[in-house]
């Protein structure tokens, strides 16, 4: 039997004196996109952040393929996972290649050069995210939604099994956020990785997420096939809102109408 990709037993965290999680748990599956949703402030980033190791609860366990995620260390987590947040650092200057080329680090030696094996993930990565063309271009000449895709080609880069992603298609245009869902769907597909990313947009949700996990006040709502998580009923669970959910014609994925 296949170990769940994380398994969180009973975490509980407070965050600047509020309460985030008291007793959460929840499973997530290996493979294939598991999509996190649910309103602002109901704890999506913040789970995220400790899947990646970088927030540590105040209580509970996360397992990561069946063994302790605190057992990994940093860079066994960095070359199992690639964990993008939503607001990225700051960083000086550079060029877009040279910003990409930074998620092999996990993979370099110190004071080594690129490598072969190297060069052709950043090349990879950048062609992925259609930015070969401006992989010489300063960051500083960017869109926020180009600086967005830098930084999913450097997660790309990192070459990891497992990718998490806090709402990537932020910044995007809905062409870009069509593209970037696509790729994420074929990586998941074609090369078995394991993708988890938090969205607002349900319907992007459903149409191309195989697990939906939906999230309130930091208690599970509903988790399962992307098809059962998204019915009215847990849309207004979550929001509050009065909806139908139809099946979309050509994929026959769940479609959210909010009701007026």
């Amino acid at each position: 039997m296949t170990d769940p990709l994380f398994n969180i037993e009973n975490l509980s965290l407070r965050l600047g004196g509020r309460q985030i999680y008291d007793g959460f748990s929840a499973v997530l599956p290996s493979g294939g996109l598991t999509g996190i949703v649910g309103p602002n402030g109901c704890g999506k980033s913040t789970l995220l952040r400790c899947l990646a190791g970088v927030q540590q609860p105040d209580a509970g366990r996360i397992t990561f393929q069946g063994h302790p995620l605190t057992q990994l260390a940093a860079v066994e987590r960095a070359q199992c996972m690639a964990y993008l947040p939503q607001n990225p650092p700051v960083v000086p200057d550079m060029s877009v290649g040279g910003l990409v080329a930074k998620g092999r680090t996990p993979w370099r030696k110190a004071f080594r050069p690129l490598s072969g094996a190297d060069h052709d993930a950043i090349e990879s990565a950048l062609a992925a995210t259609e930015l070969s063309d401006l992989s010489a271009t300063r960051l500083s000449a960017l869109s926020g939604g180009q600086r967005q895709r830098v930084w999913l080609a450097l997660a790309l880069a990192q070459d990891t099994p497992v990718i998490l992603l806090d709402e990537p298609t932020a910044f995007l245009d809905l062409q870009h956020q069509l593209s970037l869902l696509r790729l994420l769907r074929q990586l998941a597909d074609d090369q078995q990785r394991s993708i988890v990313m938090v969205l607002h947009e349900l319907t992007l949700a459903g149409r191309f997420c195989d697990q939906v996990l939906g999230l309130r006040d930091g208690q599970l709502i509903c988790a399962g096939p992307a098809e059962q998580a998204i019915t009215p009923r847990t849309v207004a669970a979550l929001y509050d809102l009065e909806a139908d959910v139809a099946r979309d014609p050509v994929f026959g994925k769940p479609v959210v109408f909010p009701r007026e």
